[in-house]
């Protein structure tokens, strides 16, 4: 199929949280190289506000460069630096995420509002509050996942407020800018199957389809957690290219599909490789059986990759442990697939996990996609414009800074 469309998409998942022991800020990040970073992860209340989940990470704490002498009411943290590297690169969206795993799938925050009207409504007007306030360039929805056909539906009407809501208070302003709407969606049949794709994907601007998790430790057996076809050692149902094609099928414009790729890596322990038995999954990085893909290969572990069906892994045959994960050869691949499925551009979760040398997954990937003057990204400004902030300085573009 080729390149077909308006351009592909960099996109990269920031988590607030990784400030802290990870040690990784907003000025790590390859800002020049990505079209979209999702801010990582706002939640809700009951009645459907939507809320930041980390003052101190979020707006308060001061980083270098930061005044402590500043007048009046000013943001700091990771969105004050958002908002400066998007008037250093003109093409970088900042937009909030809300939802994931633990508040979406664990706390089911998202069940009770969506499932009213005044619900979504209030839902999408708190969205708006923070676009204005924060300085955001649109919302990502991660909702992990809608369990029936009702919910399945209370999604898209739940998009369609956001929507409506965004569009409106951008027609206030006078560029009348573009707010972007996306959603995180599985990759799993058995999550996908209650979401009305064609309605989907008729509202948001592109879906950032989760190609990772396939296989883990609630397995039988060491398999891949990423692959492109079909696994044939029968470790995993799943695969991309699976998943690419329901989509499709169900009414997804190839161009609205942007790929998911892993900065991290799942481990095995007490294996013989892919497609055998496992017991148990190590240590790692942050939690057990998690490798950050910066440390990756271990020491005294061998990468491998398949072309067959599209995976790469480790293996440390004294160690006896797999480890399932991007190589940069196989992003590269996936970036030739992105191209000749004529899908939207590819999707990292998340960027603490990536080496920031010539070993960058995000770096080659785009760089494949784009071009070496990245020409053949999608371009669209930002918008550095919210006259009703309730913060002088994103009120006033952070002048000066």
């Amino acid at each position: 199929m080729g390149y077909s469309h308006d351009g592909y998409k960099a996109v990269a998942y920031f988590v607030n949280w990784a400030i802290y022991a990870r040690n990784h800020n907003p000025w790590d990040i390859p800002a020049e190289k990505l079209t979209h970073v999702l801010y990582s992860f706002a939640d809700n209340q009951p009645d459907g506000t939507v809320i930041l989940t980390d003052s101190w990470s979020d707006v308060e704490k001061h980083n270098p460069g930061d005044s402590w002498n500043d007048t009046g009411n000013n943001i700091y943290g990771c969105l004050k630096q958002f908002f400066l590297l998007k008037k250093r690169n003109r093409n970088l969206k900042v937009l909030l995420s809300i939802g994931g795993w633990t508040y979406a799938h664990e706390s089911k925050h998202f069940d009770a509002p969506a499932s009213t009207a005044a619900g979504r409504q209030k839902f999408a007007d708190s969205c708006v509050q923070l676009i204005k306030d924060v300085g955001f360039d649109g919302i990502d929805v991660d909702w992990e996942y809608p369990s029936s056909p009702a919910q399945g539906e209370q999604f898209v009407q739940l998009l369609q407020a956001i929507r409506s809501a965004m569009d409106a208070y951008a027609a206030t302003l006078p560029s009348n800018p573009k707010f972007d709407l996306t959603i995180a969606a599985p990759a799993g049949k058995q999550n996908y199957q209650y979401l009305p794709l064609q309605e989907i994907a008729n509202v948001v601007d592109f879906i950032n389809l989760m190609a990772y998790d396939y296989s883990g430790s609630w397995d039988s057996c060491a398999g891949h957690q990423a692959n492109i076809y079909h696994d044939p050692s029968g470790c995993t149902p799943f695969s991309s290219s699976a998943a690419v094609s329901d989509y499709i099928a169900g009414g997804v414009p190839a161009s609205k599909l942007v790929l998911g790729m892993p900065l991290y890596g799942r481990a095995f322990t007490n294996t013989d490789g892919p497609g055998k038995n496992f017991s148990g999954v190590g240590d790692g990085s942050w939690e057990n059986g998690i490798w950050d893909y910066k440390v990756l290969p271990k020491p005294g572990a061998q990468e491998f990759e398949d072309d067959n069906f599209g995976a790469s892994w480790s293996y440390d045959p004294t160690a006896r442990t797999m480890v399932s994960y991007d190589t940069v050869g196989m992003a590269v691949k996936k970036a030739a697939w992105i191209k000749d499925q004529g899908l939207g551009g590819a999707m990292w979760w998340e960027t603490s996990g990536d080496r920031n040398d010539t070993g960058s997954i995000i770096q080659n990937v785009v760089l494949a996609l784009g071009g070496q003057d990245g020409s053949k990204l999608a371009k669209q400004n930002n918008n550095l414009e919210y006259p009703d902030s309730k913060y002088d300085n994103i009120r006033t573009g952070c002048q000066g800074q």
